[in-house]
């Protein structure tokens, strides 16, 4: 069933089959909700959800079922043997860094020949680029081991092999019709590989070389375990599902985190303020990742490897505060240019009328011009594209679409109008020529309006079950949090309650750049539960502070979180996604 709020689409999943919620009703003594829940997850028996609120390292697959696993580690341990100059590789995001910093903390415990090398933003962009060759080769480097990139950057690939250099690819991009000349190239999404899991990040396809070669040269996994903190940042950073072999991989990763982080992470954790608290993928991605990313948005992403690999407490807490103050300062420029971008689409009433959105100011800073289209697409939820000039003349930018829209496709069928692009369904970059830009701008509206639909430019809301306040007792929260941890594939559960009523002190709080007013802090109750005010957060929803403050009703729906505050007090927090006006039991 379909209702609709203001703006967005309210939508019920359809509940866990009740034969098998029924079921673990009865054997394991829980809330029906929680059953249903779990069953909409896969899970049909108490068996299934022990392993599912408490995965097992022993669930993770076999290195070797990956192509090419076998030549990437022999040709690993032969330049370890013979002393060869490796050259660890990876692109300037959290992905790569922590995928450089995993694999080089790694190698850095067999040889001492061996550096790391990070690709300049603007000057080089993203991937593999013949400047990095170079200085390989300058470096008397014999092989690279690239992370979370590589899989589309074969010409680099060939011009290291005529310069005698080897390439190890490990990345999680979708490949081209043809693979680099790399000795090995280990992707999960080649046509031609069996391996069971498809989703890893860049730093999880790293983290597979690494096992490999701990296990076939007889390295205990004790010792490798200490890498999985990297694998769970980056697996929280690239938005990767949290399903299957990642959940795994998650778990113990944050876990790790939580008990005894690296000490470059242990300093980010500080400046984040998290060191009381239980940390989260959320956690690191509201917090933790856009201060490490900050590192090569606004200086170097090599100082993000510096960070993640030192040894040395005071060194890292050095860096990490460096790191931090380019944040700041990240977070000021895309202040005032998300201010600047959405102030351009509300003067010009033709945006009104287009289905995307394409910005362009030559002098806005290109480290920020894709999180300033994850505010337009939050602000006016159409595929977004902000475009600035580079340093080489041309424009070049960062796309964001929305969900059911494939925005690389739309990006591709713009090709002949631009020097070079790349991405994925939801995020894609690109470079262009100046002069193409009104053409592009065109053929790339003609083309989401030829694609989308209304219901597509409708955000929607899923909802996952109907839920009463007296039913979120600390056993239901208890049990609720074993889900964790959340992320793509298994997002946090979204409830729906209605008829529910602030108790009288609701408050505007904040006033977000480019949003529609502040946020409401609220202590919400519901006529039939105990009188136990529930506090919630609703982020930009302040025009309904009248209808609440005069004592009407609103339907809500929300996810269930901790709140943390005075360092060390936890209370239960509704995280409202959308409010409804007045009764209503439809759904």
């Amino acid at each position: 069933m379909v209702l609709k709020s203001k703006e967005k689409q309210w939508v019920a999943k359809k509940p866990g089959d009740p034969i098998y919620t029924q079921q673990l009703v009865q054997e394991l003594a829980i809330d029906e909700v929680l059953a249903s829940l779990l069953v909409q997850r896969g899970l049909k028996n108490s068996e299934e959800v022990k392993r599912f609120f408490s995965p097992s390292l022993s669930a993770l697959h076999n290195p070797f079922l990956m192509k090419d696993m076998e030549a990437a580690v022999q040709r690993l341990h032969r330049a370890v043997e013979s002393r060869e100059k490796i050259l660890v590789y990876g692109d300037y995001d959290v992905d790569g860094t922590s995928a450089v910093a995993l694999v080089y903390s790694f190698l850095k415990r067999l040889t001492y020949n061996i550096d790391y090398y990070i690709p300049d933003r603007y000057d080089e962009g993203y991937g593999i680029s013949f400047h990095g060759v170079d200085w390989a080769f300058e470096n008397k480097c014999t092989l690279v081991i690239a992370l979370d990139c590589g899989i589309k950057e074969g010409e680099a690939v060939k011009y290291a092999s005529e310069k005698g250099i080897d390439f190890i690819i490990c990345d999680h991009h979708l490949p081209g019709e043809q693979l680099p000349p790399a000795i090995a190239t280990l992707d999960p999404k080649r046509e031609d590989c069996t391996y069971p899991y498809d989703d890893l990040s860049g730093c999880g396809v790293g983290f597979k070389l690494v096992q490999g070669y701990a296990q076939k040269y007889g390295i205990p996994f004790e010792q490798i375990e200490s890498l999985l903190d990297l694998v769970a940042v980056s697996i929280a950073a690239d938005l990767v599902s949290v399903t299957g072999e990642n959940r795994v991989l998650a778990f113990y990763g944050l876990k790790r985190l939580n008990e005894s982080p690296r000490k470059g992470l242990l300093s980010m954790i500080k400046l984040s303020g998290l060191e009381k608290h239980k940390i989260t993928i959320d956690d690191v991605v509201f917090k933790i990742g856009p201060r490490i990313n900050a590192a090569g948005r606004m200086e170097s992403g090599r100082m993000a490897v510096d960070l993640l690999t030192s040894d040395d407490i005071a060194e890292a807490n050095r860096i990490g505060k460096e790191i931090n103050d380019h944040n700041n300062e990240r977070k000021s420029i895309d202040r005032t240019i998300t201010q600047q971008a959405v102030a351009i689409v509300r003067s010009h009433p033709q945006f009104a009328s287009l289905n995307s959105t394409v910005v362009y100011n030559p002098e806005w800073h290109k480290g920020v011009v894709g999180i300033v289209a994850s505010r337009l697409v939050e602000a006016f939820y159409k595929p977004t594209i902000v475009l600035t000039k580079s340093s080489n003349g041309f424009i070049s930018g960062s796309a964001r679409s929305i969900a059911g829209f494939d925005l690389y496709d739309a990006i591709e069928s713009c090709a002949d109008l631009l020097e070079n692009f790349g991405g994925h369904t939801y995020a894609a970059g690109l470079t262009l020529k100046e002069e193409n830009l009104e053409a592009f701008r065109q053929r790339f509206e003609s083309i989401v309006t030829k694609n989308i639909t209304k219901e597509i430019l409708t955000p929607i809301i899923n909802i996952d079950a109907r839920l009463e306040f007296k039913q979120i007792t600390p056993k239901f929260f208890r049990l609720l949090n074993q889900f964790q941890p959340f992320g793509p594939g298994n997002q946090a559960p979204v409830f729906m309650t209605t008829s529910v009523y602030d108790n009288g002190n609701v408050k505007v709080i904040g006033n977000p750049v480019g949003g529609k007013g502040g946020h409401l802090k609220l202590e919400l109750i519901q006529e039939d539960a105990p009188y136990r005010p529930l506090s919630a957060i609703a982020f930009n929803m302040s025009e309904y502070y009248n209808h609440l403050a005069d004592g009407n009703p609103v339907d809500i729906c929300y996810s269930i979180a901790e709140n943390f505050y005075r360092f060390s007090m936890t209370n239960l927090q509704l995280r409202i996604k959308d409010i409804r006006e007045g009764k209503d039991t439809t759904i």
